[in-house]
């Protein structure tokens, strides 16, 4: 597997490639409305026809009905007025006639004055020629009928809610009128018994007069939207009368339906089709562009990196590499790619070191913190490199190889080496700074041993000329000379080993010896000052790792500070208290004075180099002190004492 990356970028799709199918489907699209738009019409003019025919159907029936009428009328009138039906048998004859008409619902037998002689059913004692007893449109038909000597129709009139036209058949003989047969028809029951039902299940039949009112109607279908209708009169009766037919809903063909549905339905798959392949093919053309914008991201970065990366499979074997790693090595990538170890960059005298180190990485147990490893360059030089291993995990997961990230540490170790030893230049001249201010006091405390072994030294010498001296003194004598001495040389040697240069030696150290030992060389000076020192020393503490004249200058450095601070304290209260004991962390240690304090917006800088509260300190005693306690893996902090001034305390950890 190779993880080099590469320059070619993936083809964009042109926007006029979705020209072509766009087109397409628009004009599949167009023809597929023409197609259903000419079906549809087709489809209402068949039906308009359809419509037309039903209702010239139902005129002609609706006419034939009422010429039948017409005649069995003028048949009624003959025979009546003929002698044949007179008596009892006008009655049977009328109600059959009433029966057998559809619509027709009053029979009325007039003289020539207008005279009601026979009516069915029923009789009436209307004067049908009267003025006020007969609706005016009644009137009219039967003057005119009168008047012409032919059958009139009346227009229609309401009566009770309910619309009616009479039909009045006049008879004549030898051309004198002999009477009237006046037949009364209901408009709706016209429509209603004259209608046939399957007509009334397709249409809605109305019968409306010139105004648009509606006289009688029949429909089996239920209210809706109307979507064909036609209008023809209404001839006989006539006057205005129109016959109107609705369609509500147009019956259509099932396979022309299917079709139409199969159409549709195809159309929308292709549509749908067209659709998804476009979502995918921009889906696809995002994915194309996020990944060439992620490759662009990651080569950018690569470029400007100064880390070198480097990937190698489970073997070992090197799969990628950056150019940083490259520049940093020498090597370019092609010389590098494909290597098994040992790798040209190795150096030979690290050899072995470089081998464990990359056996402990292939196994999964390369240090979280890194490794420090010297390399050399293509050139020969060498350098010192960090590496970073971590495993390096495919897209489905899988454990494939180890990805390091080098960093060479070698301009920072050389800063690290010179910070190092201008840290000691510095812990060093501090130290003699110490003992320069200490001078006088350890000049009297190196004077009073002297003193004593010189009078001891003197008296001896003259008990000796005096030839007096027993043997019992002069031991006696000579044992405190001997003890003076010893003192002489404690001070001299703490001195010593306090102010001489020497490299950091880190070994197993009791913090009480520590503390003991920076008591002894300050407990003069703080006689001379009126300052009491109380050690409260815990026992049974277990060493630290640490170097044994740095803490005692962190101590003598703390325990000098407090002294300063109790200047203006009065003698009773000037107490420094030294306190050791075992702590979470490790063991710590406390210096606390009974001072003025340290004001609140100084203790945040108060560890900051040339930061002093003193007019004549230099600010670098307490950086140094901490420094010192975290090159220890320590830390250290000031807090204020509840009894006045400030309490200094550091924490290390065991060895």
């Amino acid at each position: 597997m190779n993880l080099q990356t590469s320059n070619q970028r993936p083809p964009v799709l042109q926007p006029w490639y979705w020209t072509a199918p766009r087109m397409a489907v628009l004009m599949f699209v167009l023809a597929l409305g023409t197609l259903l738009w000419l079906l549809h019409r087709q489809e209402i003019e068949e039906q308009r026809a359809t419509l037309i025919n039903d209702m010239l159907w139902v005129e002609q029936n609706l006419d034939f009905q009422l010429s039948r009428n017409q005649e069995q009328l003028q048949q009624l009138g003959q025979d009546y007025f003929g002698g044949e039906l007179a008596g009892s048998k006008f009655d049977p004859h009328a109600r059959s006639l009433l029966l057998n008409s559809p619509g027709m619902v009053q029979l009325l037998v007039l003289d020539d004055g207008g005279s009601l002689l026979r009516g069915a059913p029923g009789t009436a004692s209307d004067d049908i020629g009267g003025v006020a007893l007969r609706p005016e449109a009644s009137q009219q038909a039967f003057r005119l009928s009168n008047s012409t000597g032919r059958p009139a129709f009346s227009p229609a009139y309401p009566v009770d809610g309910e619309y009616f036209f009479d039909l009045v058949v006049p008879h004549f003989r030898d051309g004198r009128l002999l009477g009237t047969i006046v037949a009364s028809f209901s408009v709706r029951k016209l429509v209603a018994e004259q209608v046939p039902w399957w007509f009334a299940e397709r249409y809605r039949l109305s019968v409306t007069d010139a105004g648009g009112a509606v006289l009688g109607s029949k429909s089996n279908l239920k209210a809706g939207r109307e979507t064909l209708d036609y209008q023809i009169p209404f001839e006989p009766p006539g006057h205005g009368l129109l016959l109107t037919a609705n369609a509500y809903s147009a019956a259509t063909s099932l396979w022309r339906n299917l079709l139409s549905v199969v159409i549709i339905g195809l159309a929308l798959a292709v549509l749908g089709s067209l659709w998804s392949l476009r979502r995918h093919i921009q889906r696809r053309l995002a994915a194309e562009q996020a990944l060439s914008q992620e490759h662009a991201f990651r080569k950018a970065m690569e470029d400007s990196l100064f880390t070198g990366l480097r990937a190698r499979d489970l073997e070992g074997r090197i799969i990628y590499v950056n150019p940083a790693f490259c520049r940093m090595t020498g090597f370019d990538a092609a010389e590098l790619v494909n290597r098994l170890p040992p790798m040209p960059y190795w150096a030979p005298e690290e050899h072995e070191a470089t081998q464990a180190a990359h056996r402990r990485s292939l196994a999964g147990q390369a240090p979280n913190e890194g490794v420090e490893l010297r390399f050399q360059r293509k050139d020969g030089e060498r350098f010192d490199a960090l590496i970073y291993e971590t495993p390096l995990i495919d897209a489905e997961g899988r454990h494939t190889g180890w990805m390091g990230s080098v960093v060479d540490i070698t301009e920072r170790k050389r800063a690290e080496d010179l910070a190092r030893q201008q840290q000691e230049k510095l812990q060093f001249t501090a130290r003699l700074v110490t003992m320069g201010e200490m001078a006088s006091t350890l000049a009297h405390e190196i004077n009073q041993p002297l003193s004593a072994i010189s009078s001891y030294t003197t008296g001896c010498l003259n008990r000796l000329e005096a030839g007096d001296l027993p043997r019992d003194e002069l031991r006696e004598a000579l044992g405190k000379l001997a003890s003076q001495a010893q003192r002489a040389g404690r001070v001299i040697r703490r001195i010593y080993d306090f102010v001489r240069r020497s490299e950091p030696q880190r070994a197993p150290c009791e913090i009480n010896a520590i503390v003991e030992d920076a008591v002894g060389l300050i407990e003069g000076d703080a006689r001379k000052r009126g300052v009491k020192i109380r050690a409260d020393l815990a026992g049974g503490l277990t060493p630290v790792l640490a170097d044994r004249v740095m803490l005692e200058q962190v101590l003598l450095n703390l325990m000098r500070n407090g002294i300063d601070a109790m200047r203006t304290t009065p003698l009773a209260e000037r107490q420094l208290f030294i306190r050791s004991d075992a702590a979470n962390e490790g063991i710590e240690v406390s210096v606390a004075d009974h001072g003025s304090g340290i004001a609140q917006e100084a203790v945040a800088r108060l560890f900051e180099p040339f930061f002093s509260t003193k007019p004549e300190g230099m600010g670098m005693g307490l950086n140094i002190c901490r420094s010192i306690v975290e090159s220890h893996k320590g830390r250290m902090w000031v807090e204020a004492n509840p009894e006045g001034g400030s309490v200094f305390r550091f924490v290390l950890p065991l060895a």
